[in-house]
């Protein structure tokens, strides 16, 4: 409990309008991987999310502090960042 708590704490971020509160450093396709969300949703109206969790598959793009086409895999999570599915 007191690594929770301690040095490295806990953050809140927005995904999709809801709370979502993990510790700090884990990566933004975690967040919304626990909000329950998709990363996007692609053209064909499919729900997509990270794939390979390094970057390459480009899955996992969101729209991230009111920026688009981000790699939300590669992302760490901060105080008061905003993440929202690409459509």
């Amino acid at each position: 409990m007191s690594e929770l708590n301690g040095s490295r704490g806990t953050v809140t971020v927005l995904v999709n309008g809801q709370r979502v509160t993990l510790l700090r450093g884990t990566m933004l396709a975690a967040a919304l991987v626990n909000a329950g969300v998709p990363c996007r949703i692609s053209e064909s109206g499919e729900q997509r999310t990270a794939l390979c969790g390094m970057g390459i598959c480009f899955e996992c793009r969101a729209v991230v502090d009111g920026v688009p086409q981000q790699r939300t895999c590669q992302i760490a999570c901060k105080e008061g960042m905003t993440v929202e599915t690409q459509r």
